[in-house]
Order: structure tokens, then C-alpha cells, then sequence
């Protein structure tokens, strides 16, 4: 009967270290489990979005923005870290909307003005540069398919004084427009003859401009948006045009004399034929 007891004890004490053991087993598997979780954790951040589609001079209103979770080490630079920074208490005027935004896109300070400042083209303009505007027609402006957002290279036509008929040579490659006539909307879509495009550029590039304006005619030729080389310098003359017999023939002048009474007055006249 002792022996009995004595297995059964032995038994129980076995099977009681097993379940110890098991439960340790498991315990440690949950612990390592939960390190696991902790580690994946990611430090999150409210932004602010916007609630809807919001185009160039729309009024940004506190319905229009809310609060969402965001990764903090992914946060895009100039969010506004409160709904009071986007909406100061005891101001005014609102923000008006720079650039086009879509539903969900972050709010960042650079896509809308300060509290009742105007969106006009000062308020989009990049530190250190300078807006000029260049006269163009359906020619030189690319028959009407331009909006602000587009970069367009600027040609000069006109006579350096040392090619006959004149010279076409590319100015500035790549500059961006940020106005077509008094339209700085950038979801334009249908063609309009511009009389006038705004350029933004640093002053050396805006003296360049404005002095081949005032000497010869300018053209523009559309850069492709995913296009990101750079022109190289390039020109052009009447002689790679026409060939250098034609250039020759336009640089034969003939005059001839012809006198009343006492005066002789020397005028232009046709060129006969060589033979």
C-alpha cells in the first residue's frame, strides 16, 4: 500500500513539473510575442488634411481640414502643428489656397497664404526670385497651350551685328511660368491665347530678358513635364537656313546716280542678273 502511495506520489510530482515547465514555455512565448508587438510600434503624429479638392484661390475653411494619425518620422516639412496655427484665434481673413490640393494631401504652409494675405503672384514667388512678364501671340506662345506650372525655353531673333539676316539663339532653358496673362490657376485646361506670360527668375536672368525684348523678338518652345535635361546653348542663322549663295545675293547692293540740275542723288536699285 506504502509503494502505492509512494508511485502515486512520485507521479503527481512528475506530472506537476511537466505543467511548470510547459507553463514557462508558453508564458515565454507570450513575452516574447509582446517584445515583438512593442518593437513594431510606430511613433505617430496628428496632421492635418484636407477634406476635399481644393483649386488656386479657394478659401481654406475649418471644415475643410481634420486631424489624421501620420508616421512621425515621415512627416512632410511645413505642417502646421495645431488647428489654432492654421486658424489663429482673432484673425480676420482666412487663407487663401496657393497651389491645387486633392482629398487626403497633407496641409503644408507653402500651399496657402498667410491669414487674410492675398494669393496674388508676390505670394507664390520662391525666395530670391522675380516675376517678369514677356509679350508673346499665338507663335511665340506655343499656339495656347501654356499654363502656369509649364517651363518653356526662351529663343532671341534678332541682329548682333556680325550675321547677315540675323541670328536665333536660345537665351534661358527651363524657366517656369507662373502666370498666363492675369490667370495664375494651374488646372487650366483649354488653349487661350496669351498676349503676356509671367516668368519666375533671378534678377541676372530678368536684365537678360527684358534687354532681348527690347532688341529682337522672343519665341518660346514647351519643355515636357517629365522632361529634366537642361537645353544646351544653341543658335542659329539665315545662312544655315538658306545656304551661303542666297546670303551672298542679299548682301549685293546696287545704286545708281541720278543727277537734277546740279545735284547728283545716289539711289538704290534692283541688282541686274550675273551672268
Amino acid at each position: 500500500m506504502r509503494a502505492i502511495f509512494l508511485f502515486l506520489l512520485l507521479a503527481g510530482l512528475g506530472l506537476a513539473g511537466f505543467a511548470i515547465t510547459k507553463a514557462q514555455d508558453r508564458f515565454a512565448q507570450y513575452q516574447a510575442a509582446l517584445d515583438s508587438t512593442k518593437s513594431a510600434i510606430i511613433d505617430v503624429e496628428d496632421v492635418f488634411v484636407v477634406k476635399r479638392s481644393l483649386r488656386y484661390g479657394d478659401v481654406l475653411r475649418e471644415t475643410d481640414v481634420q486631424a489624421v494619425l501620420w508616421p512621425k518620422a515621415s512627416l512632410p516639412s511645413g505642417v502646421f502643428p495645431s488647428k489654432e496655427a492654421i486658424f489663429p484665434p482673432g484673425e480676420d481673413g482666412g487663407r487663401t489656397v496657393l497651389r491645387a490640393m486633392e482629398k487626403g494631401e497633407p496641409l503644408l504652409q507653402a500651399k496657402v497664404t498667410d491669414p487674410g494675405a492675398d494669393a496674388g503672384v508676390a505670394a507664390t514667388l520662391t525666395p530670391g526670385m522675380r516675376a517678369f512678364a514677356l509679350r508673346v501671340d499665338v507663335m511665340s506662345g506655343v499656339s495656347g497651350f501654356l499654363r502656369p506650372g509649364d517651363r518653356v525655353d526662351v529663343y532671341w531673333t534678332g541682329n548682333d551685328g556680325e550675321e547677315v539676316g540675323g541670328i536665333t539663339r536660345l537665351i534661358h532653358a527651363s524657366l517656369p511660368l507662373i502666370a498666363i496673362d492675369q490667370v495664375t490657376d494651374a488646372q487650366r485646361n483649354s488653349p487661350t491665347i496669351a498676349r503676356t506670360v509671367t516668368v519666375e527668375a533671378p534678377p541676372r536672368v530678368v536684365a537678360k530678358l527684358a534687354q532681348a525684348q527690347a532688341t529682337g523678338k522672343l519665341t518660346l518652345a514647351l519643355v515636357g513635364v517629365r522632361d529634366d535635361t537642361l537645353s544646351e546653348e544653341v543658335e542659329a542663322t539665315l545662312e544655315e537656313i538658306v545656304g551661303p549663295e542666297e546670303i551672298r545675293e542679299q548682301e549685293r547692293i546696287c545704286y545708281q546716280t541720278v543727277r537734277k540740275g546740279a545735284e547728283a542723288q545716289r539711289i538704290r536699285v534692283e541688282c541686274p542678273e550675273q551672268g
